[in-house]
């Protein structure tokens, strides 16, 4: 649709001041035409589904990285992952473009905000050139001081700071047994273990005598020595074998073995039981090489500065980058920390260090594992790491920056946009919280619907004209004098659960009451300590309490990590559709039974992909990729599968129905029609029943998790724990999701939600806010009491915000 004109826009004469977009079908989207302004922050809006990701992800950044890549020389080509080329006519104005999408890294404990945000590399530089070395040692070269690289990781534990080590406690549990009658646990069973027995007693040991009986000496070669003899051992007990040849293994070496080079998870899992693991007695648990533990910058190692909070950093780097009077580079004084490349190398991470403070960051440390950063945590992090970028003439596109951040963090990371904007980029947000919205220069609201309801463009010009489109479901919540929702009516505690003396992570003996029978929303800015007490407190002790049945947990991990996994075979309603499609009479006449309509099985899905619906492509000097199966063209199934027909529909196309549209063509059966309303309640009927778990967000995630449980009887007296369940909801979606919630917490459950939406907050009957801070300045109850109570405290960050939330 045509843009109307922006008076604010900046004059380039004889220059297009918009990327514009013509004939856009990514995924749902109704071939759309669209002008967006450059140099401007642009907020794509909609329901969740409706196809704003598509447009700003699946179309403009998807084309404009497609132009990019084909610059680059194709066998380089091949070494970076591509998307596919988006269904669109033509887009023109387009500049170059930079993603910053809501992911989480696969779980390792090397990954850490120093590896991510980049501030590593230079911190290991500055203790290469600028470290201060012990008499007579020789520099140090970068990759020396990181643990994950051959050069500086400790000999022993790898690099991962954690030493498994094998002793006698840990390899022998009950001494008074001799090794014949299995007193070296550590040792394997069966004919392996026999064979160990019988070289042990060729090497001229008693296994006949009682563990403890062992000389000292004796007990510690056979556990722990390096030596491998190899001896001729004559079996005894068996006429039949011949003498063979035997190598001895003590329990250490076997262990360390099988933990090392075993490809049986299973077998990896039984030797652990026979070591103990701990800090790295060599390296103190830092994973680094005593060389690099000798080097120090102000009086401290490498491994001490990556574990201070990003504040103290900043203040221990100052003095190094003011100083006036540094030597040249190729001063050889004892101490580099007074050198011009001190003084570079200081300067230049103390302003990126100095952006992550600004955004709120300043509790983290740089050796701080990824995998225990919040998506809103992570999201920060790149954001700063692209500022300090200095890049000009970019389109930045951004999923949902304020996810996971406290309101009163959402107030830096727009002052950041801001300056990516004034820095001479484009920023396109695809976002739900309506305080970034109403900051934004321009708003391009998708909708109106989810799925096949969805994909127009409703409108694209100035925030404030989104007010007279009637077919917007976001501007209702674009005035800040509404979308207050419903009111709340107060419920009874029915007990009370007392945790008394908590300490974990930052919660350092914390008292704190929930109530019980009612909704609690955990509130708190970012490293408060929310998901600490919820997540890792409460699952552990709720079950103590004689007023609580079970605990669930509902978190924002993946319902599975393959594309077998999907939406329906999760809330198991495909168990239903399966066996509606078996009783059929085509089906019958066949001898067809349940499995013959499941993609993971051999008998009716397409061998060909092996019921993947794709097969990968690969291409001489050119990407892999992944193209439909040329069997079944994507279906996952064989052609006389697809013959059978329930309805008129085959199994494919049940599995390409959204939520929405298989409610009404599954109502006749109960299992299926329980879930799929279930998902309907938590605003997920955009969704495709077949839709692959990876494509799935935290927030989807969670709320399927959540919708699996809607669907069970409810027999009350259970805990519900939520983290942040309106992650990547749109306003109106946040309104079905807190009715689910309330209708749980009136079944005669209690429900623990952490949450930073307000509109959730407010309709909570009980408040816990977390602070002041985050990192080591939180893990406090700061306010607590019913929403209007906790909106009146004076000390809560978050009391503002609910105060404005509840004059709705």
């Amino acid at each position: 649709m045509p843009a109307p004109s922006d008076p604010t826009a900046r004059a380039h004469p004889g220059q297009d001041e918009f990327i514009r977009v013509r004939g856009a079908r990514e995924n749902n989207l109704r071939d759309v035409d669209v002008d967006v302004p450059r140099d401007r922050i642009v907020a794509f809006t909609g329901v969740s589904g409706s196809g704003k990701s598509s447009l700003a992800f699946g179309t403009v950044f998807a084309e404009a990285q497609r132009r990019f890549l084909e610059s680059v020389a194709p066998y380089a080509r091949r070494l970076i992952a591509q998307g596919s080329t988006p269904h669109v006519d033509s887009i023109t104005g387009l500049p170059p473009a930079v993603a910053l999408q809501q992911r989480r890294g696969a779980p390792s404990s090397r990954s850490t905000v120093g590896t991510l945000t980049t501030l590593s590399n230079s911190m290991r530089m500055l203790y290469s050139r600028a470290g201060t070395y012990p008499a007579g040692a020789e520099r140090l070269e970068s990759d020396s001081f990181s643990p994950n690289t051959a050069a500086g990781a400790c000999p022993r534990c790898h690099g991962l700071g954690v030493a498994h080590e094998v002793t006698e406690a840990s390899a022998v549990h009950d001494d008074g047994l001799s090794i014949r009658d299995g007193a070296i646990t550590a040792w394997p069973g069966a004919w392996q273990g026999k064979n160990l027995r019988d070289v042990t007693a060729a090497l001229g040991y008693d296994i006949d005598r009682p563990w403890r009986e062992l000389s000292r000496a004796d007990r510690d070669w056979l556990l722990f020595t390096e030596e491998q003899p190899v001896v001729e051992v004559h079996p005894k007990r068996d006429r039949v074998a011949k003498p063979y040849k035997g190598r001895f293994w003590s329990a250490r070496q076997f262990v360390m073995h099988t933990l090392a080079d075993s490809q049986s998870e299973t077998q990896r899992t039984k030797v652990l039981r026979f070591v103990e693991s701990g800090p790295c007695g060599l390296c103190g648990g830092t994973g680094l090489t005593r060389a690099a533990l000798a080097v120090t910058v102000a009086g401290r190692t490498i491994a001490a500065m990556n574990g201070l909070p990003l504040t103290v950093l900043a203040d221990t780097l100052r003095p190094i980058a003011a100083v006036t009077d540094a030597a040249p580079a190729t001063s050889r004084a004892s101490s580099g920390e007074r050198t011009e490349v001190a003084v570079a190398i200081a300067g230049d991470l103390l302003r990126r260090v100095e952006v992550l403070t600004g955004l709120g960051l300043g509790y983290l440390s740089l050796d701080r594992a990824t995998p225990t950063l919040s998506p809103g945590e992570t999201q920060r992090l790149r954001i700063a790491t692209q500022l300090r970028s200095g890049l000009f003439g970019v389109v930045y596109v951004l999923d949902e920056p304020s996810a996971g951040l406290h309101p009163a963090d959402a107030e830096s990371l727009t002052a950041v946009l801001e300056d990516l904007r004034a820095s001479g980029n484009s920023v396109f947000v695809v976002e739900h919280d309506m305080r970034i919205v109403r900051r934004a220069d321009w708003i391009v609201d998708v909708g109106p619907g989810a799925g096949s309801a969805g994909g127009t463009v409703l409108y694209s010009g100035p925030v404030d004209g989104l007010a007279e489109v009637e077919a917007s479901v976001t501007r209702r919540f674009l005035d800040p004098r509404g979308s207050g929702g419903p009111s709340r009516v107060p419920r009874t505690p029915v007990g009370t659960l007392e945790l008394r003396g908590v300490s974990r992570h930052n919660l350092r003996d914390l008292d704190v009451d929930l109530p019980l029978g009612v909704m609690t929303a955990v509130t708190g800015v970012s490293g408060s300590g929310k998901s600490s007490l919820v997540g890792g407190v409460l699952p552990a002790t709720a079950t103590e309490h004689p007023l609580v049945d079970r605990v669930v947990q509902v978190d924002q991990k993946p319902i599975g990590r393959t594309p077998r996994s999907n939406l329906a075979t999760y809330t198991g309603l495909f168990d239903a559709v399966r066996a509606a499609f078996a009783a059929t009479d085509t089906a019958r006449e066949r001898g067809w039974g349940a499995g013959r309509f499941s993609f993971n099985v051999a008998g009716g899905r397409c061998e060909v992909c092996q019921g993947e619906g794709s097969v990968s492509v690969e291409l001489l000097f050119l990407p892999g990729s992944w193209a439909p199966c040329p069997e079944c063209h994507g279906s996952r199934y064989t052609a006389e599968t697809l013959e059978v027909r329930w309805h008129g529909a085959s199994i494919a196309d049940v599995l390409a129905m959204t939520v929405d549209e298989a409610a009404p063509f599954l109502a006749e059966l109960p299992a299926a029609a329980r879930g799929l309303e279930a998902l309907r309640q938590v605003g997920l009927g955009y969704l495709r029943l077949g839709q692959p778990a990876p494509e799935l967000s935290g927030g989807e995630a969670q709320r399927i998790k959540l919708a699996t449980e809607l669907q069970r009887a409810r027999t009350g007296h259970t805990l519900y724990l939520l983290d942040e369940p309106t992650t990547g909801l749109h306003p109106a979606d946040v309104e079905l999701l807190t009715e689910q919630l309330s209708r749980l917490t009136d079944a005669g459950n209690t429900v623990v939600v952490v949450e930073h939406a307000m509109d959730v907050v407010a309709h909570a009957d009980h408040v816990v806010d977390m602070g002041p801070a985050g990192g080591d300045h939180g893990g406090q109850v700061v306010a607590s009491g019913t929403p209007e109570e906790v909106a009146a405290s004076g000390e809560s960050r978050t009391a503002p915000y609910l105060r404005a939330q509840l004059g709705r």
